[in-house]
């Protein structure tokens, strides 16, 4: 057959069945992206001939004699076509994965296709933006600015790699393929709890191209948890590389090494396995009651209570529960019931490992290589300089990635067989074995005077760890922040993480305080419709002002400060915005109205330890670079922290080159998630690039006789007195006297502070669909100093869509058995174009930060008052209560038949 990619022709014959994408890829074309195998997504587009296709659901074959043009052939850094050039300076990316796609479907739309874009990217998803962007790229919409020497901080930047971003060319986790790589699959369990009795590897032996079978006889019998924090203390061991004992449906049963995936997959399928299927428990209450059937050994020393499946509990308060109930005029109580969620990265788990120079490598799709590489070390008792563990770019986290879950496979085949060896994770796996979000089911109990004067908050939080323990005590610990936005003299905060037989739960954004913040922000505005006043009023009555106790559940100091009133300041932007649009038309006739308001408060780091180091160097080049251990994965970071060490600098961000999330490249680094990569690793950048610049203020000063106080940073020189002494010289003079301008500086995670958030939607609720349409959203954020505008009001925008998908769309449906029965994105639906609206960022500026520059990190906190504010808004239209999400047209409209006859009148 014969071949025209890209201009270039060639003869080449594609495997039997073998897709477009996967065809391309393997010619060295990996702007192609793998999302989905399933024309859901969008993120393999190329042209046929012209047109626009999913090359995922395309034959290779039907590519013979025709032109195909992939994201390569479009442009390249430097003569970017027009599109690419729109998306780099709106800019329309944050992990980019997505972008490729999006562009090659953008540079064909037609005027009218731009003119009704809900439909015309109703092909491609993005799951960090938020569309807007998006949409501002497709329009032409310039968001970015070039900064003046010294003038980075504050300015709209571009990120470092946006040119190779959106000309396909930035490197990704899976692409690259080193010679003699071998591919390596997974069996998965059937059953959600079983004890392996025996496996026949003889069939899948026999498979061409299989090399190894891997069962639980065969892997190390260390046990370690897949969760990445510093301290290994806070996450129980209680997870083996591959166990007898499987306690999920999806749990790895064995692991196949081909040298296709073809032939892995097959040798999966010629597994032979007998189980001893065992009683299973799906609810944590049901799991906690006597009986119940015992997941983990009763003598194993990480699980609390074993024989209840509770791994950990909290029983915490301040002031006396009784005594603030019975003061109080009005009492509220409600249960809240918070679901699975995915975080459905566009770009799924995987790793690559090889040997190189007898030391074991591993390029990866993690938000913390520093952790995983001292995990791997431990799991396969290798000194820590035989390993090292990269990132390249990552496609989206979300604390998805706070894991290591592919990393260990791909490790212990590598040291068994001397190969290089792939493990991708496939879209089903992704969502059937990777850790969604912690299900809760959350009682609230509020206790109140007749003037709106909170006497009383009590929380009861059960939540489902699933199998394993992973981020079980963390997100339980984080959950108590829902008690930390109001004052009140009397708070209670019982908690319990529990196993159950269903997939382990883990870390995602907004982190354990997610469902506390839908099920207090709930309770609150119940609580404000009970004593008939508004419920922003009661909010104003009762936020925590500074100087009161913050989250303290217990008497003792905490590490976080809390000097300025941030959240009062968002909720009355946001109270303004929403009177502004108090008119928003309804769609049409016979929708009810209504509006919603929530909030919520995320400390800047988290309580355990988290540190980052980095380094400044300045080259016989003249330029900085940078190292830094903190992984780009859209949140950003990468463009805040090279602006940071030009701003300090007193250059630009082009002469800084960055060196990242390498870790024999770079210095120990926690990880990217908590909002830290800005709030920590920020700070370790901050301080590294003073010392550089100290160290040349004061080589300036013994060079030119000039006091170091008349001393300053230009952009390629520093100005002493009235003199400009070149950097060059300066560069020349310091080698001469055997000095080099470099300097490694540690930041830690302490001390810390708050910021806030409140949300506001104005929807309609269709009486007989139960259809919500978003009339209007708007977040005010407590930013601080803002390091980037352009990327803040992106990650707002990103962090209120998510929230959106999992209150609306997103349904991660459970069968009686525990398997999930929706594992693709065509049924489980992350939100497309036509369900985000467009959301106006507030930002408040404060200067109570600890952050580099007085800045706080927003990406984590700013989806919490999404769910709340949108029930609460359901509410106020339809007068029903749904304490449950998602808030789906099915579920909505049983509440209001329930509730029927209906209040007459529409809320207009």
């Amino acid at each position: 057959m014969t071949y025209r990619v890209n201009g270039k022709s060639f003869d080449r014959e594609p495997d039997p069945g073998q897709c477009l994408r996967t065809f391309l890829r393997a010619l060295g074309h990996y702007g192609v992206k793998k999302g989905c195998d399933a024309g859901d997504c969008g993120a393999c587009t190329v042209w046929l001939d012209g047109v626009p296709v999913h090359s995922c659901i395309t034959p290779a074959f039907r590519a013979d004699g025709r032109e195909v043009t992939t994201i390569e052939g479009l442009g390249s850094p430097g003569a970017l076509h027009p599109v690419q050039r729109q998306f780099r300076d709106a800019p329309g990316f944050q992990c980019g994965f997505c972008t490729a796609g999006m562009i090659m479907t953008t540079a064909k739309l037609t005027e009218a296709q731009k003119a009704d874009l809900p439909r015309a990217l109703k092909g491609n998803l993005c799951r960090c933006t938020g569309y807007r962007a998006i949409e501002d790229a497709v329009k032409g919409v310039v968001g970015v600015a070039k900064a003046a020497p010294g003038k980075a901080v504050g300015t709209s930047v571009n990120a470092p790699a946006a040119e190779e971003v959106v000309t396909g060319r930035a490197e990704f986790t899976m692409d690259t393929h080193p010679d003699g790589l071998l591919h390596l699959k997974v069996l998965h369990s059937p059953h959600a709890h079983a004890r392996i009795v025996s496996i026949d590897k003889t069939a899948a032996l026999a498979v061409p191209g299989v090399h190894r079978v891997y069962t639980w006889e065969d892997v190390p019998r260390r046990r370690f948890s897949t969760a990445i924090h510093t301290d290994p203390l806070v996450d129980p061991d209680d997870t083996c590389l591959l166990d007898r004992t499987v306690r999920f449906a999806g749990q790895r049963v064995a692991a196949v090494l081909a040298d296709t995936a073809g032939a892995a997959e097959e040798g999966c399928r010629r597994l032979v396995v007998e189980y001893e299927v065992l009683p299973a428990v799906f609810d944590p209450e049901e799991a906690m009651a006597e009986g119940a059937p015992q997941l983990h050994d009763p003598v194993d020393p990480f699980v609390l209570d074993p024989v209840h499946n509770t791994v950990v509990e909290i029983h915490a308060h301040i002031g006396d529960i009784d005594a603030g109930f019975a003061e109080a005029d009005v009492i509220h109580e409600g249960t809240y019931v918070s679901p699975r969620v995915q975080h459905a990265h566009l770009e799924t788990h995987g790793s690559i490992a090889w040997m190189e120079n007898g030391r074991l490598t591993v390029r990866t799709s993690s938000q913390s290589p520093s952790i995983a590489k001292d995990k791997l070390a431990r799991l396969f008792a290798l000194r820590p300089d035989r390993l090292r563990v990269f990132c390249k770019r990552v496609g989206g986290g979300f604390g998805g990635k706070q894991e290591v879950i592919s990393e260990d496979l791909v490790a212990l085949a590598t040291l068994d067989t001397g190969r290089p060896v792939s493990f991708e994770y496939t879209r089903e796996e992704e969502f059937t074995t990777a850790s969604p979000r912690h299900p809760m089911t959350l009682t609230v109990r509020l206790g109140a005077t007749a003037n709106g004067k909170l006497t009383a908050l009590q929380v009861r939080n059960v939540s489902n760890t699933g199998a394993y323990g992973n981020h079980a005590g963390e997100t339980l610990h984080a959950g108590g922040a829902a008690v930390m936005l109001y004052r009140c003299p009397h708070k209670k905060y019982d908690a319990y993480s529990v196993y159950t037989n269903t997939v382990p739960s883990g870390a995602l954004r907004g982190y354990g305080m997610t469902q506390p913040a839908f099920a207090v922000e709930s309770a609150m505005d119940e609580l404000a419709r009970a004593l008939h006043m508004d419920p922003l009023a009661l909010r104003r009555r009762n936020t925590v002002r500074p100087g009161d106790p913050l989250v303290s559940l217990h008497e003792g100091p905490d590490d976080v400060a809390f000097t300025e009133d941030g959240l009062t300041k968002c909720i009355d932007l946001v109270d303004a915005a929403m009177a502004r649009h108090a008119d928003e038309p309804p769609p049409g006739p016979g929708w009810l109205v209504g509006a919603g308001v929530a909030s919520s408060m995320h400390e800047t780091a988290p309580p355990t330890e988290h540190l980052s180091e980095a380094w400044v160097t300045l080259g016989d080049d003249l330029v900085y670079e940078l190292a830094v251990g903190t992984v780009e994965f859209g949140e950003g970071t990468s463009t805040a922290h090279v602006q940071i060490a030009a701003h300090q600098l007193g250059t630009t961000p082009s002469r800084i080159r960055l060196v990242q999330s390498d870790t024999d490249r770079t210095g120990f680094d926690t990880g990217a998630f908590a909002s830290a990569g800005l709030f920590v690793a920020g700070n370790a950048v901050l301080r590294a690039a003073n010392a550089v610049r100290d160290r040349i203020l004061e080589c300036a000063a013994a060079h030119t006789g000039v006091h170091v106080v008349m001393c300053s940073m230009d952009d390629d020189s520093v100005i002493c007195g009235e003199r400009r002494v070149p950097l060059a010289e300066l560069v020349a003079t310091a080698r001469a006297r055997g000095i080099r301008f470099t300097a490694a500086r540690k930041a830690y995670g302490s001390p810390r502070s708050v910021t806030s958030n409140t949300q506001g939607f104005r929807i309609a609720v269709h009486p007989v669909t139960g259809e919500i349409r978003i009339l209007y959203s708007v977040q005010a954020t407590d930013a601080a100093v803002i390091i980037n505008p352009a990327q803040v009001r992106g990650q707002v925008e990103g962090g209120v869509a998510q929230g959106i998908g999992f209150t609306l769309t997103e349904n991660y449906q459970v069968d009686a058995d525990g398997v999930m029965v929706n594992p693709n994105f065509r049924n489980y639906r992350i939100p497309a174009y036509a369900d985000i609206p467009r959301t106006e960022v507030l930002l408040v500026e404060s200067s109570d930060s600890f952050g580099p520059l007085r800045a706080k990190g927003i990406a984590e906190g700013c989806i919490n008052p999404v769910a709340p504010a949108l029930a609460n808004a359901l509410h106020d239209a339809t007068g029903v209560r749904c304490r449950a999400l998602p808030l789906t047209p099915e579920r909505i409209y049983r509440r209001l038949a329930e509730s029927r006859p209906m209040a007459t009148g529409l809320r207009t």
